[in-house]
């Protein structure tokens, strides 16, 4: 069923070396290498102090966002930075995820806030000159899709997918008027080519995403299967 669904939907080398030299300019590629040895320094930096070298975050904050390195705390375990942090001029946010068991290290991509900034700015116009947002339609409970033409776009609403690079991913808005990505097409991929994974029903399988990619679903909500379908999960 889901591989029907995909078909119709779809139409630091770090540790005591510099990287190599061809790599030395690819700010907007998620290097495994660099990750895997930012990783190795977190958990080292962890064993050494007993901590989490992490900027702090809002209890509140999403889970992709919550914990991002802090490089300041975590330069003694490293040589360098790596060519595709945000810090040393690269598109990647550094972060952590399952802190308190795996802490794995994944990367979060900042052009996706900065697409999004335009939609924001687009909707604030709008709603300051006609009192009301652009919607067009609700998409699910609480979630809301834009009205492009309102907006003066010429297509729907959409960003690049930081997953498959083919992708275009849909844009909503929350009635709180936060952004929203919608990752099924996505999903559906890495479940057509790697299996749900231990995953169930009920599940959040975003994370099947970050399992199989060093990259975060940034701006999204709780996703799981039901009935065969990928749909947002309903909230408690």
């Amino acid at each position: 069923m889901l591989r029907i669904m995909l078909l119709l939907i779809i139409g630091i080398l770090l540790s005591g070396c510099m990287f190599p030299q061809d790599q030395r300019s690819g700010g907007d590629v998620p290097y495994e290498d660099q990750r895997k040895t930012v990783e190795d320094a977190v958990h080292q930096y962890r064993e050494a102090t007993g901590v989490l070298p992490i900027e702090t975050r809002d209890q509140d904050t999403p889970d992709f966002r919550k914990y991002p390195i802090n490089f300041r705390e975590l330069s003694p375990y490293l040589s360098q930075l790596p060519t595709n942090a945000f810090e040393n001029g690269g598109v990647f946010q550094y972060v952590i995820l399952n802190p308190e068991e795996q802490m794995d290290v994944r990367l979060l991509d900042i052009r996706t806030s900065r697409e999004l900034q335009d939609v924001q700015r687009q909707i604030h116009q709008y709603r300051s000159d006609h009192q009301f947002a652009p919607v067009k339609d609700i998409v699910h409970e609480g979630i809301l899709k834009l009205d492009h033409e309102a907006l003066s776009f010429d297509e729907e609403i959409t960003v690049q997918s930081p997953f498959y690079p083919d992708h275009r991913l849909p844009v909503y808005m929350e009635t709180d008027g936060s952004m929203v990505i919608d990752y099924r097409i996505d999903l559906l991929k890495v479940i057509d080519e790697n299996g749900m994974g231990g995953y169930a029903e009920g599940d959040d399988i975003r994370w099947l995403l970050t399992d199989h990619h060093p990259v975060v679903p940034d701006y999204s909500l709780p996703m799981t299967v039901e009935d065969g379908e990928i749909v947002f999960k309903k909230t408690d």
